[in-house]
């Protein structure tokens, strides 16, 4: 008997969709609240990009005397280089009021939407740089740069 088919399900795009809220606390960040999530800041329509909100393992090699074959081993997981690139107002009423230098806080992506039930990822961060994006062709943008203290948790239930 052949494995079970995952059922289907339709892809999307993520912009226009995904959510990203700046939030200051979090009693849980494993699994914020309803209210949590709204005293945060929704800065969607101000973000440029989304990098490197990711993680990876290290692997290890572990071989041994008798075999020629070297298996590996997880490692210790880190995260990369996250930041958000998020456009400058011209009177300087934006993020930079939240995200000052050595902000301490979530960045919250919900990649389906804010939707009771869907999944979203919740990213302990610290602002460890903010350098200012200026062009003579682009609008001017701040590439908020993050250092990660703590293990994102990922696929937490958005709460209703």
């Amino acid at each position: 008997m052949p494995p079970a088919k995952i059922p289907a399900y339709q892809g999307f795009y993520t912009p226009g969709t995904t959510k990203v809220y700046i939030c200051p606390a979090f009693t849980n960040y494993l699994s914020p609240t309803r209210g949590e999530l709204d005293a945060g800041l929704d800065v969607t329509r101000q973000v440029r990009e989304i990098n490197d909100f990711s993680y990876e393992a290290d692997v290890i090699d572990r071989p041994d005397m008798e075999n020629t074959y070297t298996p590996t081993i997880g490692g210790r997981t880190k995260s990369s280089n996250p930041s958000l690139v998020i456009y400058a107002a011209k009177n300087g009423i934006d993020a930079r009021q939240t995200l000052v230098f050595g902000y301490s806080g979530f960045v919250v992506l919900l990649d389906g939407g804010d939707v009771a039930g869907y999944k979203m990822d919740v990213w302990p961060v610290g602002v460890i740089a903010k350098p200012k994006q200026r062009g003579d062709s682009d609008p001017l943008n701040i590439m908020y740069q993050f250092n990660i203290p703590q293990a994102p948790a990922e696929d937490v239930t958005i709460p209703s």
